[in-house]
């Protein structure tokens, strides 16, 4: 089936605030144009939007990253996804590329949300009907919708993209701590390359202390794999660790570069070679143009999968 605009009508693809660059990339690729919709706020600061285009009966799908400001992009997603299905619009597919209150998925002490189920609740009370995101902190966060969610990775982005391009089957993929061992192993299977873990104890929230490394990195060449890069106090514990134990060459590969806070200045500071994030959240402004931080479009996999399941093809298969 053609997607061409001019054969193949009855979908729109729109556009938040948060990252309207990534959201005309994944148009480009679709070959549809964006469509029309304008963002506003009040003088309050209350979001309005209004959608100016015929949407009864198609299928929407709204590009909108949800990190920082996380509150005014959640609310700007909720506020659109409601303008959308007061318009009569047949179907609403919510495209999250970074999931913002992922990392508020369990209570961690007693009297404490979990934000990531409410934030959960109120999506589907928008109307959405479906949801893709890439890479979540915690997969479990799918159990928390009652309505289809994709979990896509970006791993096929990284390897096509950098690693397979820059290391071979000498390279060591390390986890930053355990819980990270899984996303690590994949990457190590698919490069055929070896695995090494680091052993940290938080102390408390945003520091940590590397206390020993799981495997040989002696004179090889590291690559640090994560889900996101928050202040970076860990990864830069990790590849000071690395250093230490006599690394060759470490760089970091992340999905989601949030880089708040000190975490520019830190990965300035830090052993780490190159730091390599995807476009699912904007940089901030302070590692824009930042030799040490690159970037790689998530756009072409978010764009594959739309059309997939638009067409009802298989998702999954795009990890085969």
């Amino acid at each position: 089936m053609d997607w061409r605009p001019g054969v193949f009508k009855k979908v729109c693809i729109f556009s938040g605030n948060s990252n309207p660059t990534l959201a005309h990339s994944i148009a480009v690729f679709l070959e549809t144009p964006v469509a029309k919709s304008k963002t506003t706020r009040f003088s309050d600061g209350e979001s309005f939007v209004e959608i100016n285009e015929n949407v009864r009966g198609v299928d929407a799908y709204v590009i909108q990253s949800t990190g920082s400001p996380a509150n005014d992009n959640v609310m700007e997603l909720l506020v659109m996804c409601d303008a959308l299905r007061r318009a009569s619009v047949g179907s609403i597919t919510a495209v999250i590329p970074y999931y913002g209150y992922a990392r508020q998925d369990r209570k961690v002490a007693p009297r404490t949300p979990i934000t990531a189920k409410l934030v959960a609740d109120l999506y589907q009370v928008a109307g959405i009907d479906r949801v893709v995101s890439v890479d979540l902190h915690a997969g479990q966060i799918q159990g928390f919708f009652n309505i289809p969610f994709d979990h896509l990775y970006a791993m096929p982005i990284f390897l096509d993209d950098y690693l397979r391009k820059n290391f071979d089957s000498s390279a060591v993929f390390v986890s930053p701590d355990a819980g990270g061992v899984e996303r690590a192993r994949a990457y190590s299977k698919r490069l055929n390359a070896s695995l090494a873990i680091i052993d940290k104890r938080r102390e408390r929230a945003n520091v940590s202390e590397v206390m020993h490394i799981i495997g040989d990195v002696s004179g090889k060449d590291c690559i640090i794999i994560d889900d996101l890069i928050d202040t970076a106090g860990t990864l830069c514990g990790a590849a000071k660790a690395l250093r230490e134990f006599g690394a060759r060459r470490i760089v970091a590969c992340a999905t989601h570069g949030v880089l708040s806070g000190p975490a520019v200045q830190r990965i300035n500071e830090s052993p780490l070679d190159e730091v390599v994030v995807t476009d699912t959240t904007p940089l901030p402004e302070g590692a824009q143009g930042n030799p040490k931080i690159k970037v790689l479009s998530i756009a072409r996999l978010l764009a594959e999968a739309i059309r997939r399941i638009h067409h009802s093809d298989s998702v999954s298969s795009l990890f085969a």
